[in-house]
């Protein structure tokens, strides 16, 4: 089953490994960055997560100002605590959905890369450095211009 998975990939990727190293790494983060943070845009309520992050924020300089009362500064933490929870709640859902189809990707790549004798891509890193440091480059940019929470 993998491996017609597998033959897809190859088939749809195939163009860009013809590319010198890091454009198709630097492509396929790209896209599995843009993908993942549509899924966490259109799968959450974003005015409910603004609201619970802006709301963690406050909470976070209200503790800070409240470090000579430790007693208020506890039931504020705890507030606090209970809206991360709820925060990470709602964002539990897209991570479902979008961790099956990263795990199997992510298992082709390895595949790719290893058939190559995992060469070094980008500054002596391998492939799945590289990519860590390109998803968190596009997910930042991404979330930010997409206003994802």
């Amino acid at each position: 089953m993998l491996e017609g998975f597998y033959g897809i990939l190859d088939a749809i990727t195939g163009p860009l490994f013809v590319l010198p190293e890091p454009f198709p790494i630097l492509i396929i983060s790209f896209v599995l960055t843009l993908a993942t943070t549509l899924v966490y845009k259109y799968v959450t309520d974003q005015e409910v997560m603004k609201t619970l992050k802006e709301d963690m924020k406050a909470m976070q300089a209200e503790i800070k100002a409240l470090k000579d009362k430790p007693e208020k500064m506890m039931a504020m933490q705890k507030d606090a605590m209970q809206k991360n929870m709820k925060y990470m709640m709602k964002s539990f859902k897209p991570m479902l959905i979008t961790f099956i189809p990263i795990v199997f990707i992510f298992g082709w790549m390895k595949a790719h890369y290893d058939a190559f004798g995992n060469p070094d891509i980008f500054f002596g890193l391998s492939w799945l450095w590289t990519y860590i440091i390109f998803s968190l480059v596009f997910s930042i940019g991404m979330r930010k211009f997409l206003k994802v929470y």
